[in-house]
């Protein structure tokens, strides 16, 4: 199926000062629905470094999927946003308002997600907060539609048609 890349921004977890659950929760999930992780990192709040690696991995094609989570909220070192923006080619803000509004119903905090979706090359992008609760509430709001957006952007949605 499809092809993940994971990568949980935290300075504490890159040190190895904290395990990453949330990283873990977004595994997981995807291999319920059949997709391959393909990469999994925990980096520091770093906006050159998340930036440098979502980047390497879009553009060598590596992975049809980034899911990152971690670093999108208020404080000074989180970056991840900044990060995806830095890259992107095209915006997908349909998908973080989607998460956040399905989010509101868990608790008011999610307002203050900065999350953000973007597409480089043919990799789509998902900020994701860094809670693995949270995390789980994002991908059972994201995985229903997820695979028919990534069969438009990989072109399996023009295969499927001719058949």
């Amino acid at each position: 199926m499809y092809r993940v890349g994971i990568i949980t921004a935290s300075d504490k977890g890159s040190r190895g000062e904290r395990v990453d659950e949330s990283g873990a929760k977004i595994k997981e999930v995807v291999g319920e629905f059949g997709y391959e992780v393909k990469f999994y990192k925990v980096l520091p709040d770093d906006k050159d470094v998340l930036a440098e690696e979502m980047k390497s991995l879009c553009d060598k094609n590596e992975v049809d999927l980034i899911l990152t989570t971690g670093g999108t909220g208020f404080s000074k070192r989180d970056n991840t946003p900044e990060a995806t923006l830095s890259i992107a080619e095209k915006l997908v803000p349909g998908i973080s308002e989607a998460i956040r509004a399905y989010s509101m119903q868990f608790t008011k905090k999610a307002m203050l997600s900065r999350a953000v979706s973007v597409i480089r090359k043919s990799t789509l992008i998902i900020n994701m907060p860094g809670s693995p609760k949270a995390v789980k509430e994002c991908m059972e709001c994201l995985m229903p539609t997820l695979e028919h957006g990534l069969d438009i952007l990989t072109g399996e949605a023009s295969e499927c048609a001719r058949k």
